[in-house]
Order: structure tokens, then sequence, then C-alpha cells
């Protein structure tokens, strides 16, 4: 690999049908939804480690699967953001700064963290449907596809959360 700029992939032009212009603001309107993910994903993890009472035999592994699946969006987020050919944000700084989402509440009773998550994911289901617009205007139909995904998963779970509070 002689030239280093090819070996890393530093300098070459992306040509996928979408011009820069358009892969950018998709880009861009995708950071913060992948900060919401990871602020939901680490509500989530906290929430798993320290449900206690009477519905931690159900809420500890259903938070884990809600975990695990925020984690492999995270993923592809952040991977799509590299696809369209800019640097995905990352460091809880970075990411702090774009979210919309609080801290997990300390200690917070199981009833409320089923709140805070089913609120969480609606927030991330409203957050999502502009990018997906967005994404839509731009011609840009994987991210789209990806957005509409996400808004999917995130109303399924906020719904399954909803109904532990019924």
């Amino acid at each position: 690999m002689g030239n280093s700029t090819l070996a890393m992939g530093g300098n070459l032009k992306v040509h996928t049908g979408l011009d820069e212009a358009a892969r950018h603001k998709v880009a861009t309107a995708l950071g913060p939804v992948l900060a919401d993910t990871f602020a939901l994903y680490l509500k989530t993890h906290t929430y798993h480690w320290n449900v206690t009472g009477p519905l931690f035999p159900q809420l500890h592994p259903m938070f884990q699967e809600q975990y695990n699946a925020l984690w492999i969006s995270v993923d592809d987020l952040a991977e799509r953001i590299r696809a369209l050919g800019f640097p995905a944000p990352g460091g809880l700084a970075a990411l702090g700064k774009l979210s919309s989402l609080g801290e997990p509440a300390v200690a917070p009773s199981a009833e409320e963290m089923i709140r805070d998550l089913m609120e969480g994911h609606e927030a991330l289901a409203r957050a999502l449907r502009p990018v997906a617009e967005i994404a839509g205007e731009a011609g840009d139909i994987v991210t789209e596809d990806l957005m509409v995904q996400r808004i999917d998963a995130a109303e399924k779970t906020a719904w399954m959360l909803r109904v532990q509070l019924a």
C-alpha cells in the first residue's frame, strides 16, 4: 500500500450518487440522533444495573435487551455518517453537547426508570422524523430507510415501556 492517503482513505472522494452538500447535510443531521441514541443506551444500561424492587425480575432482562438493541443502533448510525464521508462525533463531551436527552436520575424507582426510558424513546422517535425528511429530500434513501427502522424501534420500545405503567 504505497500511498498512505489511499490506504487510510484520507482524501478519496465519495462517489455514491449523492453530492457532497447533500451528504454533509444528512451527516450533520445524524449527529444529534447518534448522540441521543447513545445517551438513551447509557441511561438504559445504568437503569439495568440499578433497578431494584419487585419489578426487578422482569425489568433487568428487559432493560438488557433494550440497551443491546440501542448499542447496535449507535454503531449503525455512526457507520452511516462514515459511509457518507464524514467523521462520526465521539467522546462523552462531544456527544453530550449534541444530545437533547438528560442524564439518568440518581436512584429512581423502577416506575420512574420505566417512565424516563419511555419518554426517552418517544423523544428519540420525534427527533428521527425530521432526519428522515432531510435524508428523503437529499435523495439518501439508505439514511431515510435507517431512520424509518429506528422510528419503528423507538415507538415499539416506548409502547413496551408504556404498558408496564398501565
